[in-house]
């Protein structure tokens, strides 16, 4: 086998197009699903309080630099989501035989479900460890003027559309960036993919016939 054969595809793929799509896809949300355990696991939890006040009323704050972790969390969701778009660019890069767009969108649409799997996975796990902190309905009294709570992380920076959507279509970015700058580091126009286009071999050789020499010249 020579170079040029062994950079391309050679024999049909035992799985369709929509097939391999759909294995991204899947692998890609379980896979955020798993992410979302982990985060649960990374992401601190928040302490807040609920004090009376000397003139009688209820305030809610957080403990010293406490609301940082909000922010922390959330980062953390999206490192280990952006971390996930690198990893998976390149392994789906590896399926040859399926190299092209249509990989390009699973993939990007495969990052997507497994930002929403990992938000869902995490914030239900999250709030299944450290339960709801229910502030109003903290017993105080001058002789307790404090209560204690121990909050879940948020998954989302925000609440917002805006702040949820950077969550979820920024690692969905990067992964399909990094298919792309593969895809132009790609010597072969068919990207070594099924069907292969044999012709581009023969090019170059053709090229350099069509170049007159200096033989020829005279």
């Amino acid at each position: 086998m020579t170079a040029v054969d062994a950079a391309i595809q050679t024999s049909p793929p035992r799985r369709s197009g929509h097939a391999a799509a759909l294995i991204v896809v899947a692998g890609l949300a379980l896979s955020g699903a798993a992410l979302g355990a982990l985060w649960v696991w990374l992401a601190p939890a928040i302490h807040t309080i609920t004090a009376l006040t000397r003139s009688g009323e209820r305030a809610d704050a957080f403990l010293g630099r406490e609301a940082d972790n909000q922010f922390v969390a959330a980062v953390i969701m999206i490192g280990l989501l952006s971390m996930l778009a690198v990893v998976s660019a390149v392994l789906v890069w590896q399926w040859r035989a399926h190299r092209g767009p249509g990989m390009a969108t699973a993939l990007w649409i495969g990052q997507i479900a497994a930002g929403a799997a990992a938000a869902g996975v995490g914030a239900a796990l999250a709030h299944a460890r450290y339960g709801t902190a229910d502030h109003a309905g903290a017993q105080l009294s001058p002789d307790n003027r404090v209560q204690y709570f121990t909050e879940a992380p948020p998954v989302f920076v925000g609440h917002g559309p805006l702040q949820v959507a950077v969550t979820l279509l920024l690692p969905a970015a990067l992964a399909a960036l990094t298919y792309a700058m593969m895809t132009v580091a790609t010597p072969r126009d068919d990207l070594g993919a099924w069907p292969p286009d044999h012709g581009q071999a023969a090019r170059p050789a053709q090229a350099n016939a069509a170049v007159p020499t200096s033989s020829t010249r005279k």
